[in-house]
């Protein structure tokens, strides 16, 4: 009992509750309808604004009706906006990929290169695809304990670059064909992006080897053709060559020769400075390495660190020059911390690589930081030498960039050119000879036979004893090789 009456009053206190609020709102609404009213002129208002949107609407269907030409016109005037808006668009998007050369048709001998090369880079791909295949199928059948982790990923991403290579070859071949110059032009960096990773590969796989010789032809190949097609290099370019010169001139008797004048970053990303940065730096950084290992790292003895079988280089240091100029260009006048986190990670990035090839191509150590804190990549690279990347990259960026650009412009500027040539041919021979070199001395260390005319005459004249010599700080152990393995 004492349960319904609890029930009842519940319900009762509710009900009550609901209608409060109702008496509530009713009071709100009639005092709003005594405001109204009092002011006629808010519904008069409201009446006329409401009569103007009707009438405009009525006005529209009229006119809908009795002019439809006036709608059709509207909306043709509204499509050719669009349209002219998308060809505005459409033409700055072609003008970044043709140019007045792109008008003249190329001469029969690039098409039939192009036709030829599109059916021979088609020819490969089933010869591809069936190495791919068997060498699945031989992981399948024998998994990875006949040749190792390291060489089956790298067999693959060889036959992967090979395919890419092949493709890229095929849409190269017909762009020369239809006479896109600028198509085929801007193709061509990808071929030499491939082409280098084909060349890395296959020395990893293989060694020095006879096989090289057709990426060397394909390289030459490639900068012939690039240099013939791309328009900024033939009638754009020679149109403009004399007074270029002229300009050079000026700018070399200021001192500023090599800077970026659009103001988009510190120089200009030519051959020629990123050349010259690769020199300065691969001296500079091979001095900065070995007075620090003289006086931190073992006090008092001091160790060859050099790169290259000839000269004071040291390439790793070069080449993290190179990047750190392409990538921080623009951000010469950043914050030191942007600059420093970059450069950290590109420094990193590319010691880590670089360090991956030597042990895959020839088994050989050179750092090893393993036992270092923050060690990154099995010891490739560890934070603390990242920092140190990251510190050298803004010294570089705000400090060193500056004076390099003003050491190279001591250069006469009518020789820098004859000059850059017979340097950049000196660091190719040196870079190459510098391979075949750790090859042959990787095949005397495995116990191969040296019966190459090229590896008697590095085992003459660089036997184990002058390679150790010359690569102090440098290992080689054959089994840790892909090749090895």
């Amino acid at each position: 009992m004492a349960e319904t009456e609890h029930e009842w009053s519940e319900q009762l206190h509710n009900d009550g509750a609901e209608l409060r609020a109702d008496v509530v709102r009713d009071k709100e609404r009639v005092r709003e309808a005594l405001d109204d009213v009092q002011h006629p002129e808010r519904i008069a208002e409201a009446a006329g604004e409401k009569l103007a949107q009707v009438a405009e609407d009525v006005r529209g269907v009229a006119r809908a009706v009795g002019h439809p030409s006036v709608i059709v016109a509207e909306a043709e005037h509204a499509a050719a906006a669009k349209k002219a808006a998308f060809d505005r668009t459409t033409a700055t998007i072609a003008a970044e990929f043709t140019s007045p050369a792109d008008a003249r048709k190329l001469p029969r001998v690039p098409k039939v290169f192009g036709v030829l090369l599109a059916l021979v880079s088609l020819a490969t791909l089933p010869g591809i695809g069936t190495a791919i295949y068997r060498s699945v199928t031989s992981v399948e059948a024998h998994g990875l304990g006949t040749e190792g982790v390291s060489t089956v990923v790298v067999n693959f991403l060889h036959l992967g670059v090979l395919s890419i290579l092949a493709l890229t070859a095929v849409i190269f071949g017909y762009r020369l064909f239809r006479n896109q110059r600028r198509w085929a032009a801007i193709i061509s960096y990808g071929l030499y992006v491939l082409l280098i990773a084909g060349v890395l590969c296959s020395i990893m796989l293989q060694g020095i080897t006879p096989d090289l010789v057709f990426y060397l032809v394909a390289f030459v190949v490639t900068i012939g053709l690039q240099s013939y097609l791309d328009p900024s290099l033939l009638e754009e370019r020679r149109r403009h060559r004399k007074a270029r010169e002229a300009e050079e001139h000026a700018e070399g008797e200021a001192g500023t020769l090599g800077r970026d004048l659009t103001g988009k970053g510190y120089i200009t990303l030519n051959f020629f400075n990123l050349f010259w940065i690769f020199v300065v730096a691969s001296v500079l950084g091979l001095i900065m390495e070995e007075v620090v290992h003289f006086l931190f790292v073992v006090p008092g003895q001091w160790q060859d660190r050099a790169g290259l079988l000839f000269g004071p280089f040291s390439p790793i240091y070069g080449c993290g020059a190179v990047l750190m100029t392409v990538f921080l260009n623009r951000f010469h006048k950043s914050n030191w911390l942007i600059i420093f986190l970059v450069a950290a990670v590109i420094g990193g990035g590319f010691e880590a690589l670089t360090s991956l090839f030597m042990q895959y191509a020839y088994g050989a150590v050179a750092w090893d930081y393993s036992n270092m804190p923050g060690s990154l990549f099995g010891g490739r690279t560890c934070l603390p030498f990242m920092a140190c990347w990251g510190l050298l990259g803004v010294v570089w960026i705000k400090l060193l960039l500056p004076f390099m650009l003003r050491l190279v412009n001591f250069i006469p500027w009518n020789w820098r050119y004859g000059l850059t040539v017979v340097a950049a041919v000196f660091m190719l021979a040196d870079a190459v000879m510098t391979l075949q070199a750790l090859d042959c001395w990787y095949e005397r260390l495995s116990g191969n036979k040296v019966d190459t005319p090229i590896q008697q005459f590095y085992d003459q004249h660089f036997d184990n004893a002058a390679m150790a010599d010359r690569f102090q700080s440098m290992t080689i152990h054959p089994d840790d090789a892909v090749r090895g393995k």
